[in-house]
């Protein structure tokens, strides 16, 4: 493989990553404050790209689809834990597993319902459709916006966690949670408020990722298993984790699946060496994930007691 096929590649795995982000920086939250396993996350990012298309299309404005879609998913993660995810916290993990799993299913067929079973296309917006030069490479502007975008978003995350009160007590509460709840907090707010937040960032993620994949019922669920690994590796609870592990997998399965077959070829005929190929790296990320748990099973980077 040439330097300009590894470059374009390492570009790839990033802007993976950064969608692995913004799903897995919620998510991560969720697990680590709220203690709580909600499957339907991904359907989450899948109606957010539902929502973002249709205002899309409607509107012709990728920033009014923006604009849309924060506060929509906002308003659905919050009507979900107000009304369903409230009554399942003192539930066990199954019970929450169950229940989220049907949440899928309802997302699913409403999709299916509202949208129809073929797939919804948004396309890349105008001001976006050329290529901008990196290291000598043309890269597609729109694809060069989501890693901006995720980056912004991230350092936001950041400022938000670390430096005010609310990331004050966010930190507190994925560590100590009987202790800030004790002191006064009302975590049924700030629970509602990191399901709001939660859904929001996949809502955006799913935006994103709108024009370069197919939105349709189900797109959710092969994410979801990619944010879960990254969750893992970063560790339950830490958004800097959440950040580097999802970097790592974005790059990892990215270039593994462009240089395992490439490897193979030189020790195993062509045909099988394509056929092996994906198969192994399609495996690269779970081998990485079950490294990291057998050697540091709270992940790469844990929240700090």
């Amino acid at each position: 493989m040439n330097l300009t096929l590894a470059i374009m590649q390492c570009l790839n795995g990033l802007q993976l990553g950064i969608l692995l982000f913004l799903m897995a920086a919620g998510l991560t939250l969720v697990f680590g404050i709220a203690n709580f396993v909600n499957l339907a996350h991904g359907s989450l990012y899948m109606m957010g790209a539902f929502v973002g298309a249709l205002v899309y299309n409607l509107t012709s404005s990728f920033m009014l689809a923006a604009l849309a879609v924060v506060p929509a998913m906002m308003v659905v993660g919050i009507a979900l834990e107000a009304g369903i995810f409230r009554r399942l916290y003192a539930r066990s993990h199954l019970d929450q597993v169950l229940a989220t799993f049907g949440l899928i299913l309802f997302f699913n067929e409403l999709a299916r319902t509202l949208w129809g079973p073929s797939p919804y296309y948004m396309e890349v917006p105008p001001s976006l459709s050329g290529a901008i030069d990196v290291f000598g490479i043309n890269y597609p502007a729109y694809r060069l916006l989501i890693v901006a975008a995720g980056i912004s978003i991230a350092l936001g995350c950041y400022v938000v966690i670390h430096r005010t009160r609310l990331g004050m007590l966010i930190r507190a509460g994925a560590t100590h949670r009987d202790i800030v709840a004790a002191l006064g907090v009302n975590m049924g707010l700030l629970n509602a408020l990191l399901f709001g937040v939660a859904a929001a960032l996949a809502g955006v993620a799913g935006l994103l990722a709108g024009p370069i994949l197919s939105v349709q019922s189900g797109m959710g669920e092969p994410v979801l298993i990619l944010t879960m690994v990254v969750i893992v590796i970063g560790g339950i609870g830490s958004i800097r984790g959440a950040f580097y592990a999802a970097l790592i997998v974005g790059v990892v399965d990215t270039l593994g699946r462009t240089l395992l077959p490439v490897a193979l070829r030189e020790l195993l005929e062509r045909s099988a060496a394509d056929s092996a190929g994906p198969a192994l790296a399609s495996m690269l990320i779970y081998i990485l994930m079950a490294a990291v748990l057998a050697w540091r099973p709270q992940g790469l980077f844990p929240v700090k007691h």
